[in-house]
């Protein structure tokens, strides 16, 4: 799940990272009171969706940048005015662009140097690594290309938590003068509970910045979280934005249902995330295009796999459905009555392909046949993939 820069950085505040000062505002109307936080002076004003590269992004009225500087308060208000409920198209959102429903407004901060800091979980080593370099601001991915040197990583024992004298190799790494490191040291230690605490999937800082002053600031803020944690952060939960999220992802998540929405035309009704993924490769072999990733899970109910059904016909792109189940847990009749009642509510018309295999099979392909549907039989799965990429082609 992710959240907002605001709201990244109100946690950030309350597990004592420092960051500008700064006010969120979701309508006209609360531009003055957010702004009346802030002190007289240069001030930014950034659009807030869960994409990056936002102050490179065009609004699709032709008004560049997501990310502005103003000298002045008022000027910052005029530019919110002109971000708000207009969409922000970035290399991160895709053509379609995101619509901006709230603008944050910080004091524009005096910047030395910047600098690039995350912490996310490395999966080879099954400890968080923090991610440091000395080019922060732009683009990691281009910076990781074309002078990985600059980059460095510190490995985290979860057992015993992030030692001193790791935070000595950041501060040394990142080359902080003596001033400085005292206030970066806290910092990282601060973002690491935070991080650990909250079951953060990523935490990132780009950039992380040290001021003429020697103040170091986390001028920018962006965290994700563990999804399957999430139930013991109710906290963190509330500060989910529908808004951001796709209409049919945020229905599939009522069924527990897995679903990614693509940008194909055959839907793929799976049951494991592997064979999903096998399935989306096998479409493609045959050369068509998957619609979606929706994974069941292993013990789905005849109401998920209605559900599934309701989902996948959300899309409008979708011109045919290929559903592909192995019956290890699952019992392949299950399923099958559940396609059966979905075709019927739904009314179908869109060419159906199902291919089953394993627990209870038979049954399964029994209620298949004597349904009375229009559904066509896969014997194999490059058999049903075949078919289905014939039929919509």
């Amino acid at each position: 799940m992710n959240i907002h820069e605001y709201q990244a950085k109100a946690l950030f505040e309350k597990f004592g990272v420092p960051v500008p000062k700064g006010a969120a505002a979701k309508s006209v109307a609360e531009f003055d009171t957010a702004l009346a936080l802030l002190p007289e002076g240069p001030t930014m004003v950034k659009s807030q969706i869960h994409a990056g590269g936002r102050g490179k992004g065009t609004f699709t009225d032709g008004f560049k940048g997501g990310v502005k500087f103003c000298k002045t308060k008022a000027d910052a208000k005029e530019l919110a005015g002109k971000m708000l409920n207009n969409t922000l198209v970035t290399l991160q959102t895709g053509p379609a662009g995101r619509k901006v429903q709230t603008v944050y407004f910080t004091v524009a901060s005096d910047i030395k140097k910047e600098y690039y800091l995350a912490i996310l979980l490395d999966r080879a080593t099954s400890r968080p690594v923090i991610v440091a370099s000395t080019e922060g601001g732009v683009e990691i991915e281009k910076v990781a290309h074309e002078t990985p040197e600059k980059i460095f990583k510190v490995y985290v024992d979860p057992a015993y938590g992030l030692a001193d004298f790791q935070l000595r190799q950041l501060i040394t790494g990142l080359g902080l003068t003596a001033s400085e490191a005292k206030g970066a040291a806290k910092l990282i230690k601060n973002l690491y509970a935070m991080f650990w605490e909250t079951d953060a999937a990523m935490v990132e800082i780009n950039p992380l910045i040290t001021t003429p002053t020697g103040d170091v600031l986390a001028l920018d803020a962006k965290v994700s979280f563990d999804s399957n944690a999430l139930f013991r952060h109710p906290e963190i939960v509330a500060l989910r934005d529908l808004n951001e999220e796709d209409s049919k992802e945020i229905e599939a998540s009522k069924y527990n249902l897995s679903y990614i929405a693509l940008d194909g035309n055959i839907a793929c009704l799976v049951n494991g995330a592997g064979l999903a993924m096998s399935t989306m490769d096998i479409i493609k072999h045959f050369g068509g295009n998957p619609a979606n990733f929706l994974d069941v899970g292993g013990g789905a109910s005849k109401e998920q796999v209605v559900a599934a059904f309701k989902i996948i016909l959300g899309d409008p792109n979708v011109k045919g459905i290929f559903v592909n189940i192995f019956g290890g847990i699952m019992d392949c009749n299950v399923i099958a009555l559940g396609i059966v009642e979905a075709v019927k509510e739904v009314g179908l018309k869109l060419p159906l392909v199902v291919r089953l295999e394993g627990n209870n099979v038979g049954a399964g392909k029994a209620t298949l046949a004597g349904s009375g549907l229009t559904i066509v039989s896969g014997d194999t799965m490059a058999d049903a993939a075949q078919k289905i990429v014939k039929l919509v082609a």
